[in-house]
């Protein structure tokens, strides 16, 4: 067994919440249980030995209110130097903590309702919901009941403290739409079979160094089915998932090895105790991958407005403005997503206009096209596992090829990452970038480490369903935004109406987009197609 399968054996993890004031007191972690800290949230920053923290909050439902954002805010300029991100999994993020301030920054959190329990560590993190949820006229249900009722039954319970690895559920009803299951150990997407909505599962997907998409469990559920069916299945992984090796301890890897069918048999009969009825698949996404981005009708006549945040990171200004703007404009509610942005809904068609105005004096315009569909992991900013900078290079790429580009037709997804293990999905983007680093030998012959990126192009959550192809050659970092833009320039130029990215590059093949020939300095247009 690993070192934290023996760790976990010592100390229940959700006991590391009753020695986080001990810590505090002390300023200073027992570095023999510092891995639990993860129970709570919390975990070293880079460098690790500064001493600094981040801390990941749970957002349940997606949703929070105007206030809720301002005591985020708040927390963000008292301990964490400004800084605030808003991750892939819907989540806040904070850095620069030190652990005097965790029960202060917990007790803060816990006044509006957010918590950290189970948002890092082997139990189940945030439940994804699908920010459309309530609003969209296309829903089948409004998932948010069942994905409170998911997050208070299974995320934070101690029944699930001790899983063999991380455990991420998504539930959406609007999977035309979205795609976000098949990275997910558990997706459950409402759809309609003979006038009746139930819910298609699907199993298994997860990506990393080893990515996996998730398979279909081959059932259709009620609503009223869901929660049991979720504990179930994390029931049956907690105990016969793989525990040895940590590297492929996923479920992805159990449902690898046993299939779908084999694992529905077991669920079926040692968590159920009943069979679950048949039932076909859910809709594909025609796209997938990114939000529903701009300003989106509602059921009810008024409007959704997704914004962009930049690779997920505001300031302690801009969520205060954005909670004065969603008070104003809405109904003093916000939402997360599962792409790094935010949302305002229950706004007047009359006031959409005002809105954006303001939404693009805070640089958080919603139809911005690829700032809105680039996502970005924290890197060698603050992790301690990349290898490569992320955010503000990603940044100053989205700056400089986004008015160059917004006359895009299509989502074009960007997803980079500052390693292997795919915090940011690079292998389900149009273009996936994942950070490395090579050594070279400079002019006096003497090693250094250069930043660059290995390319997996064309990957889709969306139509396709499928993992990118890693194209052979390398991107140096310092070249990431002329590929980028030369890879984008080629498509507009050469695409039919409509066309997708993941349509175009099937046409012309992978060949047309191998970093060594769209660098080099013939034209694009002139690279011979594989």
């Amino acid at each position: 067994m690993s070192d934290i399968e023996t760790l976990k054996k010592e100390l229940p993890p959700f006991e590391i919440f009753d020695l986080i004031p001990q810590y505090a007191a002390a300023g200073q972690i027992d570095p023999e249980k510092i891995d639990l800290l993860k129970w709570a949230g919390v975990y070293p920053q880079r460098p690790q030995e500064d001493g600094f923290l981040m801390m990941r909050v749970k957002v349940p439902t997606a949703e929070l209110s105007a206030a809720t954002l301002r005591v985020v805010a708040g927390i963000a300029e008292d301990y964490g130097r400004g800084l605030l991100d808003v991750t892939d999994r819907q989540a806040f993020q904070f850095h620069w903590l030190r652990i005097q301030d965790i029960p202060d920054i917990l007790n803060r959190l816990e006044t509006v309702g957010l918590h950290t329990r189970g948002a890092c560590g082997d139990t189940v993190r945030a439940v994804i919901a699908s920010p459309l949820a309530g609003l969209d006229a296309r829903e089948r249900i409004d998932v948010r009941p069942l994905a409170a009722a998911m997050e208070g039954s299974l995320s934070g319970n101690k029944e699930f403290e001790d899983l063999p690895r991380k455990f991420k559920i998504s539930i959406t009803a609007t999977p035309e739409l979205e795609g976000i299951h098949h990275i997910n150990d558990i997706g459950f997407l409402a759809h309609e079979v003979n006038g009746e909505v139930g819910f298609d599962v699907w199993v298994g997907g997860g990506l990393g160094a080893v990515a996996h998409l998730a398979q279909r469990l081959g059932v259709f559920i009620r609503p009223d089915q869901v929660i049991e069916v979720g504990r179930a299945i994390t029931g049956a992984y907690r105990d016969h998932g793989y525990r040895q090796n940590r590297k492929k301890s996923r479920l992805k890897y159990l449902i690898k090895d046993l299939g779908p069918a084999r694992f529905r048999e077991i669920v079926e009969t040692d968590y159920l105790g009943y069979k679950l009825p048949d039932g076909p698949a859910a809709p594909v996404a025609r796209f997938g991958g990114s939000d529903v981005l701009g300003v989106n009708p509602q059921r009810d006549g008024l409007n959704y407005v997704v914004l962009s945040t930049t690779v997920g990171r505001i300031n302690p200004a801009k969520a205060r403005a954005l909670a004065d703007l969603a008070e104003r404009y809405g109904k003093g509610v916000l939402r997360t997503t599962a792409f790094q942005n935010m949302m305002i809904p229950h706004v007047q068609t009359e006031e959409v206009d005002a809105l954006v105005a303001e939404l693009a004096l805070l640089d958080l315009a919603p139809k911005a096209t690829l700032r809105g569909t680039t996502i970005a992991c924290t890197g060698t900013q603050f992790c301690r596992l990349a290898l490569t900078e992320t955010k503000a290079r990603v940044a100053g790429m989205i700056d400089e090829l986004e008015p160059k580009h917004a006359d895009l037709d299509v989502p074009f997804v960007i997803n980079l990452t500052g390693c292997s293990n795919a915090c940011t999905r690079y292998q389900v983007a149009d273009l996936g970038f994942m950070g490395a680093q090579r050594i070279r030998k400079d002019e006096s012959g003497a090693e250094i480490a250069e930043e660059v990126y290995n390319v997996h192009l064309a990957g889709s959550i969306g139509q396709a369903e499928r993992l990118g192809a890693k194209l052979k050659g390398i991107v140096p970092a310092t070249r990431l935004t002329e590929y980028t833009d030369k890879v984008i320039s080629d498509f507009k130029a050469h695409k039919s109406a409509g066309e997708s990215f993941v349509e175009y590059a099937d046409r012309v093949g992978q060949g047309h987009f191998l970093p060594d020939s769209v660098l080099a300095d013939a034209p694009v247009a002139e690279v011979v197609l594989a």
